[in-house]
């Protein structure tokens, strides 16, 4: 396979490694709402779980691949280890899609050879060999990933990698699993392979690196210029530890430079042609989404996506940018679909107007779904004269990714203040139908709030995570509350949006509880 000719593939991990980030762990209507959005953005290749991990994780994979894994949608990939079970669960789980990859991989440091795996060279090439050929049994289309192979001796690595092309393994990756080198060490390492690997043209170069140090991104581009034709990464560089490199940072870096970066992919340095399938105007919703859903925030000076990205204090700067655009920024903050924060609907606005400019935004939403968002967008311009694109994308989001509709609150007081103690009011209707009311104190408002709903709702469970930020500016915005709740060794989320913040924080409690509960009942039954 000429690696000079083809564009470059964009394989995103954010549903396996961007997932591992603490904290950060995703239901199953989170992680297929994501492989949806993943889909609209253009990726090649969604990475969607580690199959043979859990019940759970083979469930999404498996998912994943029947909603998305169309004849015009991504590759589905499951991660596995160069072991039969994991393979074969990995098999299983992509079978649906129209396209599936199995992604194995094996140590071959020296270090982990001598401390994890307790293994020899030799073994690891058998091992890796066997492994990739039993892959191929189930789908022509197979990943090898040597792990760490930043700190590996390339030698053994070109060993390794001509034998698992020989076995059937169509793209090869290089890991930088611990973020260790530099972007001109990690460029050698690409070119060194595409050099000394005799079949090497047989595959595809994939790279995945970690951003301990900063340079994940740097790395990759370097990658780019000596060979690699497939990156790893996620959306908004989620990930353990520091996280991975940075899928909007890449595809805007080969937007934005692409006449830099086409003679390394054989092309005229003035070809308009794209250097990735990515339709950049979905990267902001992509990373709102992403976001909202693991309740990691994308800090300010975030590159791209942050909401400093394209702001402009300095007095100098505004000048030059009311100017001319091109004097202070080097990309239009539409091509990534940041739209201006402008007013564009009002409380007297009809069902229609919703409808279109929720399609101008990029939202397709069904009929059932409209029909809640509508609602709810009319209680907010109710208190709201002045509804902005972020706001209706905070209520889109909050109706989407509602829970099972099991508890529901039907009221909420507080009264707090200084000098007095903090008291919470209740109501909810319990799934059979009953109409229940409770209230208790507690340090703050919606500490008592959550008190008065657990005496309810008398779900055993363990809040580990609270987190509440602004859509908008200004007193009357809306506030996006993000929860997560622990049971036993399972993790919940919740996530609501509304003009007042203890009645979201309230319906973020409720909607992760909701899903706790869901999967009691479930675990009930199949007893």
């Amino acid at each position: 396979m000429n690696q000079d000719s083809e564009c470059i593939i964009i394989f995103d991990t954010t549903l396996r490694d961007g997932e591992q980030c603490p904290g950060a762990t995703l239901n199953m209507d989170e992680k297929l709402a994501i492989a949806k959005q993943l889909a609209r953005l253009g990726v090649d290749v969604i990475e969607a779980g580690f199959a043979f991990a859990s019940p759970g994780d083979f469930e999404a994979v498996n998912i994943i691949a029947q909603t998305v894994g169309t004849v015009d949608g991504p590759t589905i990939c499951s991660l596995a280890r160069a072991r039969k079970e994991d393979i074969k669960a990995a098999a299983d789980a992509i079978a649906p899609a129209v396209k599936g990859r199995i992604h194995t991989f094996i140590a071959t440091s020296d270090i982990h050879l001598q401390y994890k795996l307790q293994k020899t060279r030799n073994e690891v090439i058998a091992i890796a060999e066997e492994m990739v050929a039993y892959a191929k049994t189930f789908t022509k289309d197979v990943e090898f990933s040597p792990e760490d192979a930043g700190r590996s001796d390339p030698e053994f690595l070109y060993q390794i990698l001509e034998k698992v092309i020989e076995a059937g393994a169509t793209t090869v990756n290089i890991p930088d699993t611990v973020g260790y080198t530099t972007p001109l060490e990690f460029g050698a390492l690409i070119k060194g392979i595409s050099n000394n690997v005799p079949n090497i043209n047989q595959a595809i170069i994939s790279v995945h690196g970690h951003n301990d140090l900063g340079l994940a991104v740097a790395n990759f581009l370097e990658a780019v210029k000596n060979g690699a034709r497939q990156l790893e990464c996620t959306i908004n560089g989620i990930g353990e530890r520091a996280g991975n490199a940075a899928l909007e940072e890449l595809v805007m870096a080969l937007y934005v430079r692409k006449q830099y970066f086409n003679p390394f992919l054989g092309r005229s340095a003035d070809s308009e042609k794209p250097l990735t399938n990515v339709d950049t105007r979905q990267i902001y919703k992509t990373s709102r989404l992403v976001s909202n859903l693991t309740g990691l925030l994308v800090q300010p000076n975030k590159a791209i996506v942050g909401t400093n990205a394209f702001a402009h204090e300095s007095g100098i700067h505004q000048d030059g940018v009311l100017k001319n655009k091109l004097t202070y920024e080097i990309m239009d903050a539409q091509s990534i679909g940041l739209t201006d924060n402008q007013i564009v609907l009002g409380k007297h606005s009809g069902r229609n107007a919703f409808r279109t400019r929720l399609g101008e935004l990029g939202y397709e939403l069904k009929d059932n779904e409209l029909n809640k968002a509508f609602v709810r967008f009319k209680d907010v311009a109710d208190k709201k004269k002045e509804i902005s694109d972020w706001d209706l994308e905070a209520i889109v989001n909050d109706e989407i990714q509602q829970a099972p509709d099991l508890f529901r609150l039907n009221l909420v007081q507080v009264v707090c203040g200084c000098n007095s103690r903090a008291t919470a009011t209740i109501t909810i209707y319990t799934p059979e139908g009953k109409e229940l009311t409770d209230a208790a104190i507690g340090t703050g408002p919606v500490d008592a709030v959550y008190k008065a709903i657990n005496r309810v709702v008398n779900v055993p469970n363990q809040l580990v995570e609270f987190s509440v930020k602004s859509v908008t500016a200004g007193i009357d915005a809306i506030g996006e509350v993000t929860i997560r709740l622990r049971y036993e060794d399972m993790v919940f989320s919740g996530h609501s949006a509304n003009t007042d913040i203890i009645v979201a924080s309230a319906q973020a409690y409720i909607n992760s509880l909701n899903r706790l509960y869901s999967h009691l009942s479930n675990q009930r039954k199949q007893r």
